[in-house]
């Protein structure tokens, strides 16, 4: 179906014919049915094989590997894991010492799978850069954020400062402040990834069928149009489309984040720029930016999308003209000589969000339901510790993975946080988003009296605790 090219710069630029295999034709007794061939189905997948090979494993596919966020994101991949400085406050320091350890090598457990399973997705570790870029008040909070991961253990090998002129060796914006530089993590292709992980798990033996979306899940079964699905464990991992099955859209609602891509750029301007070993950019501010510079030499730039009243999926990622403008400008204040390149792509995708911002990772062993969720636009990294971790929870493996506190003790759906009603979360979204874009403006205006810039960032403070 040639309209999957047009999900994403990622999906365009693959070597392979986008053909669905085929859907699910006739019913099905399994022992793990997962639904969503995305990154988190695909990783369960892959470990529950890996450890126990004659397991029966069937993934039912609602369109084609790499649809959803797995195919649209933005190469991130993150050996952190969202509010994991809430998730480990409670920790011993060397229990939280041991859980960053872990977190932390999220991109090389990926990329020693990479190897094995000759998957190639464009990996480069090159580090990731949070600048402060655009105002000095940028400055301030990131020396402060800094501040607090060491307190919590970290140290210079983790995170560590970086004034204007090393920030300079590694990127060249236009107002430098300086930057934090982590290690950690890794740009890549996600399609390729998404792709490649399809492939490797069929040829291991685990049965997908695309083009078959779910209508019904309960303990034990589902089903779609055309068939039913019986199966000891079911694994739902549709992350941002979790309000396609009831219950789950209680508790992760689909936010959009949108990116676009610039035309490849002349060695010449990258030469200006920098970004020559893989590393992945983000300017430090609330609207939420994020890019990198792509195998093929094209500027990736996304940042804050939005949210539909009542949690609706976002169906059309035909940006607006706006949309699309919102993120030049937002780069091309990093960097001037960007800004009237041509771009190339620009699309969105919907992702998972879950109450108080926690990822979450559960065992319903009494139903036989086993989730991984609510990564909150980090998931590129976050799924790979989702899938490991699920793995040895149903397989009942005592691992250091199934002791995290983002694993939920007790193991049920119900003991997640649901999200308030509408109208409240629909209200009080606008309202954060609001106070954050009325910061950045007010922030990135030099003649803004010093009076109203505090005030300013002292509101989309409070809006931002709030939301927590």
């Amino acid at each position: 179906m040639s309209a999957w090219r047009t999900i994403s710069l990622w999906m365009d630029q693959l070597d392979e014919t986008l053909t669905a295999r085929p859907a699910l034709e006739q019913d099905l007794d399994v022992d793990v049915a997962i639904i969503g061939a995305g990154y988190t189905g695909l990783w369960t997948a892959y470990y529950l094989k890996k450890l126990a090979p004659g397991l029966d494993i069937a993934i039912i596919e609602a369109q084609t590997a790499g649809f959803g966020a797995s195919g649209r994101n933005g190469g991130w991949l993150m050996g952190n894991l969202l509010g994991e400085d809430r998730l480990l406050a409670g920790l011993s320091p060397q229990q939280r010492r041991a859980s960053f350890d872990l977190l932390h090598s999220i991109p090389d457990e990926v990329e020693i799978v990479l190897e094995r399973e000759g998957i190639d997705c464009d990996y480069r570790k090159g580090g990731a850069l949070y600048c402060a870029a655009r105002y000095p008040e940028q400055e301030t909070s990131l020396r402060r954020y800094l501040d607090e991961l060491h307190a919590q253990g970290l140290t210079d090998d983790d995170y560590r400062w970086l004034n204007p002129e090393q920030l300079a060796q590694q990127l060249r914006v236009a107002k430098p402040y300086g930057a934090i530089y982590a290690p950690h993590v890794a740009t890549i292709q996600p399609a390729k990834l998404v792709r490649g992980l399809a492939r490797t798990v069929a040829n291991m033996g685990v049965k997908i069928y695309e083009n078959s979306p779910v209508t019904h899940w309960r303990a034990g079964s589902l089903r779609t149009d055309r068939a039913s699905v019986r199966s000891r464990w079911i694994v739902p991992a549709i992350e941002g489309y979790s309000v396609t099955l009831p219950p789950l859209g209680r508790y992760q609602l689909p936010v959009q984040s949108l990116i676009v891509a610039t035309e490849p750029l002349s060695s010449a301007t990258w030469d200006e720029i920098g970004l020559n070993r893989g590393q992945a950019f983000s300017e430090f501010s609330r609207q939420v930016t994020y890019g990198q510079r792509s195998a093929d030499n094209r500027l990736i730039f996304g940042a804050r999308g939005g949210y539909q009243f009542a949690g609706k999926l976002r169906q059309n990622f035909d940006l607006t003209r706006d949309e699309v403008e919102l993120r030049r400008y937002l780069f091309g204040e990093l960097f001037p000589q960007l800004k009237n390149v041509q771009i190339t792509h620009a699309w969105g995708g919907n992702l998972g969000m879950s109450r108080h911002f926690k990822p979450h990772m559960l065992c319903d062993r009494a139903n036989g339901i086993a989730l991984s969720g609510g990564y909150g636009g980090e998931g590129v990294g976050a799924s790979n510790l989702g899938g490991r971790t699920l793995a040895d929870l149903i397989l009942e493996r005592d691992t250091d993975l199934v002791r995290q506190p983002w694993v939920l003790p007790d193991g049920g759906i119900h003991a997640l946080r649901a999200w308030e009603p509408e109208p409240c979360r629909w209200l009080g979204y606008n309202a954060i988003i609001k106070s954050f874009v009325h910061e950045d403006q007010t922030l990135a205006n030099p003649a803004t009296a010093p009076w109203r810039r505090k005030l300013a960032s002292s509101v989309a403070g409070f809006m931002e605790g709030f939301m927590h």
